[in-house]
């Protein structure tokens, strides 16, 4: 049936064209026909038009609307074809077809369009693209703006990190210590100087009182917070509580608003030391040209009274009784001459005949002389150093000042004891110097007269050099003896030095200019280059703050890590609180009770296996001979280099290691 009513549609031999209807009024037609093929290419047009733009936008919504709507404007412009058609042929059927199949298209599209409509509404039009477009173009405009704002920032940011790099730097590696503290002294910065000078970490004291750095006397003196740490020189206050003079240079700020302290900080113990030895030079130098004035003086006096009273004697020979006050007018006169040729030996205006030396040779030759002038409960030892030694000086004057200090050792030892005298080389560095200005670097060679007697107190060593000193009982000594020596060493480019500690001897060493220091190079110590070094922690107990100080800059220097104190007492205590320290440096003679040899033995206690390095002015051979330590201890000799310290150091940590 269904075929049936399609054949009956398509079915046009019972019907007429429209061109009929038209009366075949060709005006009429050919209007229609224009018309109608005018409308079909538009409608044509328009979906060729859809088709480029869907296909080169993928971008737009509802692609399949205008899919929709091209099919529905093809099917309406092939009605206005079909319009043209049944103008002579009648296919009215087909035709109708065609236009249900366009009323079907308009009618879905229409329904599909309609509920899009609202989202069609909502794409935004031209002006609000141009308002949207010039929106944007305004952001990066600004957001350019913001980049380059950023990156100023940036720079700026940038330029001062590497300001405060910098300014940290320079903090951090300055020698001098530096210290910021505010307007209610409390300690904003703390330098790694500072803390070396001071004993305290740094985060020991931030926001702490910047009056806990300065000794009791300075707090006292001191008022208000800004003016305990004033410009000038000062006594600081380090954590063991032993003091140092420092000299202070404080400026001011502002930070935020609050006022600020910029204080740098400046260690005068090496500067006070250096003032204090050339102030002794310099008095010891007066008392020279003083002594060697008066001595030239009274020579003059003294061959008038020595030659009137020979020639009085020779003219009493006929009444002994008067020839023997002239003999003692002579003797007495002759006694006088040789306390000014001493005093001229002191001045260092004595004529000398340097020449060269073998100091083993001297001192073998002595020994003769020694043993008859010394008593027989004082034993003679001597000791060498490897290699021929040569000194340039005057071997009479030499042999003076070695005889003079071997009879000064026998007044310590009234009970007998050990006189040890030995030669070496020995070198002069600049830590030394530091110590003692007046005395050139180099290598020099040495003679050293030990004994083992009462010693000498720290007054009696300051001292001992100057003329007419003397501790013993009227009569019994002029105080010349160890100013001759002085002088003559000073006469002769040399250096002489005292080392004492009561109840353990005296140690004196004369430097003399060696002969050929730069022709053998193999008896040269080593240089502190060569020097090994190490990262321990190492606890140092000394009592003599420029020592002390002196011994910690080089221990540090040399890469340990170093805790200091002033006595075995506070030594055992720190051992005790710093499980990190690896060994013990101790000097062996110490005030409060506790010997060197005393707090090895505690310490060891406390920590077994501990090294332990002493140092001392005497030998090894000595301490051991009366019992102040055992032999196989590690002992360092003062003075000593860099190198030295270095070399025992490791000595000590071998022989702990060995030990354990």
């Amino acid at each position: 049936m269904m075929w049936a009513f399609f054949e009956r549609l398509l079915d046009s031999s019972m019907l007429s064209p429209h061109g009929i209807c038209l009366l075949w009024e060709p005006e009429l037609i050919w209007l229609h026909v224009a018309s109608d093929a005018v409308i079909a290419a538009a409608y044509f047009s328009i979906p060729f038009a859809l088709t480029i733009l869907v296909t080169k936008r993928r971008d737009l919504q509802f692609g399949w609307v205008y899919w929709a709507f091209a099919i529905f404007i093809m099917a309406c412009g092939l009605t206005h074809l079909l319009s043209i058609y049944t103008l002579w042929v009648p296919i009215y059927g087909i035709e109708g077809i065609v236009k249900a199949v366009t009323a079907a298209a308009s009618l879905f599209t229409a329904a599909a369009l309609w509920p899009l409509l609202p989202k069609i509404l909502k794409i935004p039009s031209p002006f609000e693209l141009q308002k949207v477009q010039a929106a944007l173009e305004e952001e990066e405009i600004k957001s350019r703006d913001a980049t380059l704002l950023l990156k100023q920032v940036g720079e700026a940011q940038r330029a001062m990190r590497e300001s405060m790099t910098r300014l940290t730097a320079v903090v951090e590696t300055a020698v001098d210590g530096v210290i910021l503290f505010d307007a209610q002294a409390r300690i904003l910065l703390f330098n790694p100087a500072c803390e070396r000078l001071f004993g305290y970490r740094a985060d020991e004291l931030m926001n702490r009182d910047i009056g806990m750095l300065m000794s009791n006397e300075e707090r006292s003196s001191s008022a208000g917070h800004a003016r305990r740490f004033a410009t000038g020189e000062a006594v600081g206050l380090r954590k063991d509580g032993s003091t140092f003079p420092m000299d202070l240079s404080v400026g001011q700020a502002w930070q935020d608003g609050e006022l600020i302290h910029v204080g740098i900080i400046h260690d005068l113990t090496t500067r006070k030391l250096t003032e204090q030895q050339l102030q002794q030079a310099q008095k010891m130098e007066t008392v020279g040209q003083l002594s060697g004035g008066i001595a030239h003086d009274f020579n003059n006096l003294l061959t008038v009274i020595i030659g009137n009273a020979e020639h009085l004697s020779e003219q009493l020979k006929a009444r002994p009784d008067l020839r023997q006050f002239a003999d003692d007018i002579c003797e007495s006169g002759e006694r006088g001459a040789e306390l000014t040729q001493r005093l001229l030996a002191f001045s260092r205006r004595q004529l000398l005949q340097p020449r060269t030396i073998d100091c083993r040779e001297l001192i073998l030759s002595m020994l003769k002389l020694f043993k008859r002038t010394l008593r027989e409960n004082i034993e003679i030892r001597t000791t060498f150093g490897p290699g021929t030694i040569r000194a340039f000086a005057d071997r009479a004057q030499l042999e003076s000042a070695v005889l003079n200090l071997a009879l000064n050792a026998q007044d310590a030892m009234p009970s007998g004891g050990h006189l040890t005298l030995s030669t070496e080389i020995a070198a002069i560095d600049d830590d030394y110097r530091a110590l003692h200005p007046e005395v050139a670097s180099g290598s020099y060679a040495l003679i050293s007269v030990t004994d083992d007697g009462e010693g000498m107190t720290p007054e009696v060593i300051e001292r001992a050099f100057e003329p007419f000193f003397t501790t013993k009982e009227v009569g019994k000594g002029s105080g010349l003896g160890l100013s001759m020596v002085y002088g003559f060493a000073k006469q002769s480019d040399g250096h002489v030095s005292i080392y004492s500690e009561e109840g353990l001897g005296t140690t004196v060493r004369i430097y003399l200019p060696r002969v050929g220091a730069g022709q053998s190079v193999a008896d040269m110590p080593e240089t502190d280059e060569a020097a090994p070094r190490g990262h321990e922690t190492i606890l140092i107990a000394e009592d003599d703050p420029f020592v002390r100080s002196s011994v910690i800059q080089r221990v540090e220097a040399l890469g340990y890590r170093v805790v200091a104190a002033v006595n075995g007492k506070e030594a055992l205590q720190r051992l005790r609180a710093d499980p990190r320290i690896d060994m013990l440096f101790t000097d062996i003679v110490m005030p409060g009770g506790m010997s060197g040899w005393e707090l090895a033995e505690q310490a060891r206690r406390v920590r077994p296996g501990l090294p332990v390095l002493f140092t001392s002015g005497y030998a090894l051979e000595t301490l051991v001979e009366q019992g102040r330590v055992q032999a196989h201890a590690v002992v360092l000799t003062k003075p000593y280099r860099k190198a030295e310290l270095a070399q025992r150091l490791r000595d000590a940590f071998a022989a702990a290691a060995v030990t354990s």
